[in-house]
């Protein structure tokens, strides 16, 4: 939550799942200069429906406005859940049970640096049909892979 405090610098929108400690974390690092939220799940009991390594089916969504004013239009994880499914799905060393799963942390930061690199100022994205970068206006152009390695 504090590097997430200090990458941002106006008030905007947050959304947790339900996992209690988020509420702490987040009053400590941003007071009362944030619109959060938690989208709780519950998930069905019955194991006919569960699968190995994933929780039970989701039965219920409930939006909890926890701080300043969420719209509540926009209290969803859906977003970051896509984000680390496109992020698993381009490194699969983020992959649990595969040969390439990082297990040195160095590695993994520069792996993670280079693809979020690659992903918002080098590829161009169909919905956007320019790179992310450019779409926030911060790159004027599509870069390569040699300025981003420089």
């Amino acid at each position: 939550m504090e590097k997430l405090g200090k990458a941002v610098k106006h008030r905007f929108q947050l959304t947790t799942d339900g996992f209690k400690p988020y509420v702490g974390a987040v009053e400590e690092v941003f007071g009362a200069d944030i619109d959060f939220a938690q989208l709780v799940k519950l998930y069905s009991g019955d194991e006919e429906t569960r699968e190995r390594y994933s929780p039970g089916e989701v039965i219920e969504t409930i939006p909890v406005p926890i701080q300043g004013d969420p719209s509540p239009d926009h209290i969803s994880t859906s977003y970051v859940g896509r984000q680390n499914l496109t992020m698993r799905m381009c490194m699969r060393r983020l992959t649990r049970l595969t040969n390439g799963f990082s297990k040195k942390w160095d590695d993994l930061k520069a792996a993670l640096a280079l693809n979020f690199a690659y992903y918002n100022f080098c590829r161009v994205h169909q919905t956007l049909r320019v790179t992310p970068a450019m779409e926030a206006g911060i790159a004027d152009h599509i870069w390569s892979i040699d300025e981003i390695i420089r």
